[in-house]
């Protein structure tokens, strides 16, 4: 079963599968393809972090597809800009292909030439341009990046209008770029060699040079040693157990942890018990999210550069103590103090925090998700992004150079600041969730800072209310602003909840009489999420959904 936000890289997906690959060699096929056909919210060139379940040791991984900034970034230069710029200026280094690449050789079966065909195809052949693409080109920011830089007018726009719905994206560049690490893996006297081959011409080669180059050209900093040094790391995931099931995330260099935050908080309350959409259901959900981004912004960052204590932040009797702050009448009015979780690890540092300032501005979207099951039971669940909206898709290589820089923060002292080499604190987060005996169920969601809410919703009506997993996804979504964005310049809105139309009037009512300040959005809103999630049962049946709020497609047999 496949689920991605493209029926095109769902087919794609499929076809491998049918073949014969596993999780991951769809899973990897079904990315590159999302990388050609929603390149306004993915490319190859950006970031595409992954989890992957080994249904034989029963275990998951993580492949952190982040990379950091270029060593030689002047952090004096960007400081006095007082904002992270658009352009090359806030790129650090590209990790999607590396990250596909690594999951490629770690957890999969078959070659690069095999698993790049698909997406090869629909770079080179092209497909007709879908309404979510046709929206995104048409965004007032996103026109301005399509005629500052020729390469994106040129990729995206007819006669100096966006594409329209219909019309055919061809991207030769990209093919091209693509068919040269097919090219370099070809001839190799083993798959493993084949990929490492293309992750050379990818990090050490002319495609290097090229964006190197590029980069110069530009002002940016990027050098060769910055893509020489990068490696997508293989790491354990990290787990709490919430209702008898085991939840899988990312580690602190995303927000993954805060969606393990956030269930542990409400593991101690009966949500089953609360009236799915109902007034007590979403206020608690939104507590206990604030709780979670509250830490997110005290804690969160690359752990190779800072303390991250996730031992004290995922325990129980930190959760705990948060419950014991947490109003069930009230909501608080603005993000709460974050907790002093290096206590609930036996160690006493100083928790000295700066409460961020009220601010409002435009929302950037970006992002798009997949996720596979295989026969035998393995998973495969990856969030790519960074589009080519405000950042130049370099020449003859028919991609950008992440634009992630931008959820770094220009604040030294905040954990996510930027240092050189160091990786932003990223907002996508793929997640696993395992019920031993019973199911395993990769699911996430494109959103920015909406995805871990978008999750913990997904999770709460199916593991509390039982839900399946199409209802589950259906249901009307909240999301609370309460906290510093994770985009530049981290935008701030006290107490501002926003909620799908759908909601009842007496919902949204009795949440203002809270004290949540209400927004409703329309009723069905892609800024919400679009969670994908797919499920094989121990007995070997297989389920799955996709979500109606953007172009999400869901197969399986």
């Amino acid at each position: 079963m496949v689920s991605t936000g493209h029926h095109l890289a769902s087919l794609a997906a499929v076809r491998i599968l049918e073949k014969g690959g596993n999780a991951a060699d769809a899973g990897v096929a079904a990315g590159l393809c999302l990388n050609v056909v929603q390149p306004d919210l993915t490319q190859i060139g950006g970031v595409a972090p992954i989890m992957f379940y080994d249904a034989v040791r029963k275990s998951a991984s993580t492949v952190a597809g982040l990379g950091g900034w270029p060593k030689n970034v002047d952090l004096d230069w960007l400081r006095s800009q007082g904002r992270i710029p658009t352009g090359i200026r806030r790129s650090v280094v590209p990790s999607a292909m590396g990250a596909w690449l690594t999951a490629l050789e770690r957890f999969g079966t078959i070659s690069v030439a095999e698993a790049f065909e698909p997406a090869i195809e629909l770079a080179e052949n092209g497909f007709r341009v879908h309404s979510l693409l046709h929206s995104m080109l048409s965004d007032p920011a996103t026109l301005e990046g399509l005629r500052r830089w020729s390469s994106l007018g040129r990729t995206f726009m007819r006669d100096d209008k966006p594409l329209a719905i219909g019309e055919s994206l061809v991207q030769p560049e990209l093919a091209k770029t693509l068919k040269k690490l097919v090219e370099a893996s070809s001839g190799a006297s083993s798959r493993e060699e084949g990929i490492a081959r293309a992750y050379d011409r990818f990090y050490r080669g002319d495609i290097a040079r090229a964006m190197v180059e590029f980069s110069d050209s530009e002002g940016g900093w990027l050098a060769m040693e910055d893509l020489d040094a990068f490696s997508a790391e293989v790491e354990p995931a990290y787990a709490i157990t919430y209702r008898g099931a085991t939840v899988y995330s990312c580690g602190p260099w995303c927000q993954g942890p805060v969606v393990l935050q956030a269930l542990n908080i409400l593991e101690g309350y009966d949500i089953a018990a609360m009236e799915l959409g109902g007034v007590d259901y979403y206020h608690i959900i939104v507590e206990a999210l604030k709780a979670a981004f509250a830490d997110r912004d005290r804690y969160y960052g690359d752990p190779r550069f800072v303390d991250v204590p996730m031992q004290g932040l995922l325990s129980k009797d930190y959760a705990a103590a948060w419950r014991a702050r947490i109003d069930l009448g009230t909501a608080s009015p603005g993000m709460p103090v974050p907790g002093d979780a290096w206590a609930f690890q036996g160690e006493s540092h100083a928790n000295e925090f700066q409460m961020p300032k009220a601010g409002d501005g435009p929302f950037e979207p970006d992002t798009s998700y997949l996720c596979v099951v295989d026969s035998d039971g393995n998973a495969f669940s990856a969030t790519p992004s960074d589009g080519a909206r405000e950042t130049p898709i370099v020449p003859d290589l028919g991609f950008i150079i992440s634009s992630r820089g931008v959820q770094s923060w220009l604040d030294p002292d905040h954990p996510a600041a930027i240092a050189p080499g160091k990786r932003p604190r990223l907002t996508p987060n793929p997640g696993i969730v395992v019920k031993d005996g019973e199911f395993v169920m990769p699911y996430g969601t494109p959103g920015a800072d909406v995805q871990p809410q978008a999750m913990i919703q997904f999770l709460t009506g199916f593991l509390d209310h039982r839900l399946d997993i199409q209802e589950a996804i259906e249901t009307p979504r909240v999301a609370t602003y309460s906290f510093p964005s994770t985009h530049d310049p981290h935008l701030y809105r006290p107490g501002l909840v926003k909620i799908e139309g759908r909601a009842r009037a007496d919902v949204m009512s009795g949440l203002i009489g809270r004290g949540h300040k209400i927004e409703p959005w329309p009723d069905w809103f892609g800024t919400a999420g679009s969670i994908g999630a797919v499920m094989r049962t121990h007995d070997g049946a297989v389920m799955g959904g996709a979500d109606p709020r953007r172009v999400a497609y869901a197969l399986g047999w």
